[in-house]
């Protein structure tokens, strides 16, 4: 009889994580001829003067400040910066050098985005096509196709409903029936221990937190050019909330992949020891 393959997630944060930065720093703020500590002031002062979301401050801040340009904000535009995006080394690489393993194992790989970033600029980068689902910031858009108003706004805690949601196979960000509804655990999509959830930082925690609560595996990045971002990666492992840190490095000979390996072939053990029980019934 066969069996269905087991399906492993890997689910990344993007700045930070997948890339050394804010996507907003590698086209959008040169376009409105600002500078990266100018644009986050003046979208604090947003978020703190007015005790508003960070996100929704920036996602004003990013309209406001490219009407005064004049410069359109369309999805193509969008993703025209997101195209100047910079990567982590081997990121390019990544998604077919872990699919070729999983398959290598018996297992299917869907990689997730799961960011507060914008979703328009991370479609416009080369890796966009490996991912099953992008669940990230997005604008509205008028008749013109121009960004008008906030369609979503993801922070820390908004970004683990997307883990649910993960979770039992649901795509849409809509979506907010099906993912409160009881589901047995042999019947969701993709188990918990299935789950590898990539951060860099605190406001990843919540969702490092859930994904090792019920017994996935969390790994905190830290780009090991950047001073303090090794400690707060140490921190996280000290206090628990994540299983494994690594250096943001993707490459084929890095720590990272030897990480998912493994973690890949405890998965495809636990899988076959599962069969093998239920064999015997």
């Amino acid at each position: 009889m066969s069996r269905k393959k087991p399906i492993v997630a890997l689910v990344y944060d993007f700045d930070g994580t997948l890339s050394p930065g804010n996507m907003q720093e590698f086209g959008f703020i040169q376009a409105i001829e600002s500078t990266a500590p100018t644009f986050w002031r003046k979208s604090d002062e947003i978020a703190i003067g007015q005790d508003a979301s960070n996100i929704l401050a920036y996602m004003k801040l990013m309209f406001d400040e490219a009407r005064k340009k004049g410069i359109p904000l369309r999805r193509r535009d969008f993703r025209r910066f997101g195209s100047k995006v910079e990567l982590f080394p081997g990121v390019l690489q990544w998604f077919d050098l872990v699919n070729a393993y999983g398959r290598s194992k018996g297992v299917k790989v869907e990689h997730y985005i799961n960011s507060s970033g914008l979703a328009e600029m991370i479609e416009g980068t080369p890796i966009a096509k490996e991912f099953k689902r992008i669940f990230a910031c997005s604008f509205l858009y008028n008749d013109q196709g121009e960004a008008e108003w906030p369609g979503v706004a993801v922070d820390y805690t908004a970004k683990t409903q997307f883990l649910f949601k993960i979770n039992k196979g649901i795509l849409s960000i809509r979506d907010n029936k099906l993912v409160n509804e009881s589901q047995d655990e042999n019947k969701k999509r993709i188990p918990w221990s299935n789950m590898l959830y990539f951060g860099d930082g605190d406001t990843d925690v919540p969702c490092m937190k859930i994904v090792k609560m019920f017994g996935g595996h969390a790994i905190a990045v830290y780009n090991p050019n950047k001073p303090g971002k090794k400690a707060i990666a140490q921190r996280l492992l000290r206090e628990d909330r994540v299983n494994f840190i690594t250096p943001t490095d993707y490459r084929e000979n890095s720590r990272t992949f030897q990480i998912v390996k493994a973690v890949i072939d405890k998965i495809t053990a636990d899988n076959q020891i599962l069969s093998l029980q239920k064999e015997s019934l």
